[in-house]
């Protein structure tokens, strides 16, 4: 099963509530206060892992809930800070939080006079931590850069988070701090204080995690275009096969291998219809994969086996991408005409070529690998100059 986009509930730990208590030993009758504080509420993490390729694990578990801090103890011991939650996603997950629904009661966190003191440093929520915690970088969650792109995106809410690289994290929720004791409260005219800190609630909320693939090229065409072939002929990617539209169902990730142990990630997108940028066919769960290849590639059923004519399926691709997202075409396109066995190939590979003029089309059979030579070397080169 391959899961790209989730919802999730979050919650950090709270904090512990300070402790009321007094001394009371032997020769000390009438000790001071020794109530402790309340522990660290632990924090929910993201971190991102290259073995990973779905959200698949949150799927199966989508409440994320860090542990409670302990309450403090008398002799002015401290509770434990709850353990923190560290969920691993795969890389290329963006986080959207979700905005509160109408009517919903939020609860305000207790007031306190006094200025808590955290038992450990913490970073606050909405900063993503580099490998080793040696900085953070805040998210400008005010700027033009991550703000939703296209409606769907922003029924999503907020994005707050994009984990592109291994080990990168990121704080989703941070835990409440604890309560402070008595003991704290203790001055020259208050000797003996009777009340204490709570714990402060953990941040709490709910979240929509999307996976977009980190590949360098990606593969677009119609429905039978021989898309997931050419992933086979290309790669030790063993994708379903079969002569009949809509056989690839989820997007399919193959690994080029060259010579000189080079590697190109290709990304197998299921195949797209008329009108996928309105998300018909389930357009936009397809789309959002290839937002992050670095080149395009257009494969087109030279022969037209399902009755439709290469350059019209050509005009009509580069439209979807155009209405889905315009930046899709400053990508490096290449066009690839599959199926050039069949007799009407090579005729309609002239008109092609008329009705589309300076167009460079790339000539491969991929079920009998003709061609697929040259097309290595050619996405190879693109890639390259594309700033892999």
């Amino acid at each position: 099963m391959f899961i790209d986009e989730i919802k999730v509930h979050a919650r950090a730990g709270h904090g512990g509530k300070g402790c009321v208590a007094f001394l009371r030993e032997a020769y000390r009758p009438k000790g001071g206060p020794s109530g402790g504080n309340g522990g660290l509420g632990g924090d929910v993490i993201l971190e991102a892992d290259h073995d990973l390729n779905n959200l698949i694990a949150q799927f199966f578990k989508p409440k994320l809930l860090a542990e409670n801090g302990d309450d403090g103890m008398g002799k002015g011991m401290d509770g434990h800070a709850g353990a923190d939650l560290l969920v691993k996603v795969p890389c290329g997950t963006l986080v959207w939080r979700l905005a509160p629904s109408p009517g919903a009661i939020v609860e305000p966190a207790p007031n306190s006079d006094q200025d808590l003191e955290a038992p450990k440093p913490r970073l606050p929520s909405g900063r993503i931590l580099q490998r080793g915690d040696v900085k953070a970088l805040e998210i400008d969650l005010e700027g033009e850069e991550g703000s939703p792109e296209s409606l769907p995106e922003a029924a999503k809410g907020d994005l707050v988070a994009d984990l592109t690289e291994h080990g990168q994290r990121f704080v989703l929720c941070r835990g409440g701090r604890g309560g402070l004791g008595n003991r704290n409260f203790a001055t020259a005219t208050r000797q003996a204080p009777r009340f204490a800190q709570p714990g402060e609630p953990g941040d709490e909320g709910d979240f929509i995690f999307e996976l977009r693939l980190m590949a360098d090229v990606g593969l677009v065409g119609y429905p039978n275009a021989g898309k997931s072939t050419l992933l086979t002929a290309i790669s030790k990617a063993r994708p379903k096969i079969a002569p009949y539209p809509f056989t690839t169902l989820h997007p399919q990730i193959g690994i080029v291998e060259y010579p000189d142990w080079s590697r190109l990630v290709v990304c197998d997108v299921p195949g797209l219809i008329e009108g996928a940028h309105l998300n018909v066919g389930l357009g936009h769960a397809f789309l959002r994969h290839i937002k992050r290849c670095k080149i395009l590639v257009l494969l087109l059923d030279m022969a037209g086996t399902d009755g439709r004519t290469p350059w019209d399926d050509y005009r009509q691709l580069r439209q979807e991408l155009e209405y889905y997202d315009a930046t899709m075409l400053e990508k490096t396109i290449l066009v690839a005409a599959n199926k050039m066995d069949e007799e009407a190939s090579a005729g309609n590979l002239k008109k092609f070529k008329r009705r589309v003029p300076k167009t460079p089309v790339l000539e491969i059979a991929a079920a009998f690998d003709v061609g697929l030579d040259a097309f290595l070397n050619k996405i190879r080169l693109a890639t390259e100059a594309a700033g892999r």
